[in-house]
């Protein structure tokens, strides 16, 4: 049994290590395509917004720090739009009129979606809300912020400008 353990941890740290610094395997490769039904307006399909900057912000109804993020996120929208920047809130919320009423609540100018199945949210391998992830203009995913208790906007919005300035 203890051979067994140890040998799930020592694989884990050897995948996290090739994953990059913080584990996360997706950065630095393309941005998993998806399609989404939107709460309001028409559905989107990631592949659409190549050649834009593209954000991806996961959220929940029931998630404090979301109503913070998404309200950064509409700055950063209402700023950057058009310079080329798409952003797009995913609800991973079980709950669909819970989460479309949240949506309608936030009142951000970018596009809601919603994810039940969560297979999205699988994909980007989300494990933290709210988890925002910036895709470059090629469709690669350059940086993931899944700790919302670092509140460092300042960082965000440099990476930001750093893409939409590619």
């Amino acid at each position: 049994m203890w051979q067994w353990l140890a040998g799930m941890v020592l694989a884990g740290c050897c995948m996290a290590a090739m994953a990059g610094s913080d584990g996360y395997a997706l950065l630095g490769g393309e941005a998993p395509d998806f399609a989404l039904r939107a709460f309001d307006g028409p559905n989107v399909r990631l592949s659409e917004g190549r050649g834009d900057v593209v954000v991806l912000t996961f959220w929940g109804s029931n998630c404090g720090p979301c109503r913070g993020t998404l309200a950064m996120l509409d700055r950063s929208y209402g700023t950057y739009r058009s310079a080329g920047l798409d952003i797009y809130g995913i609800s991973v919320d079980d709950d669909a009129a819970h989460a479309r009423s949240f949506a309608a609540d936030s009142r951000v100018q970018f596009a809601m979606l919603s994810d039940p199945e969560k297979s999205v949210a699988r994909r980007y391998q989300v494990d933290n809300l709210p988890m925002t992830i910036l895709i470059d203009r090629h469709g690669g995913v350059r940086y993931v912020h899944r700790d919302p208790g670092t509140g460092d906007e300042a960082l965000y919005l440099s990476q930001l400008r750093e893409l939409l300035n590619e």
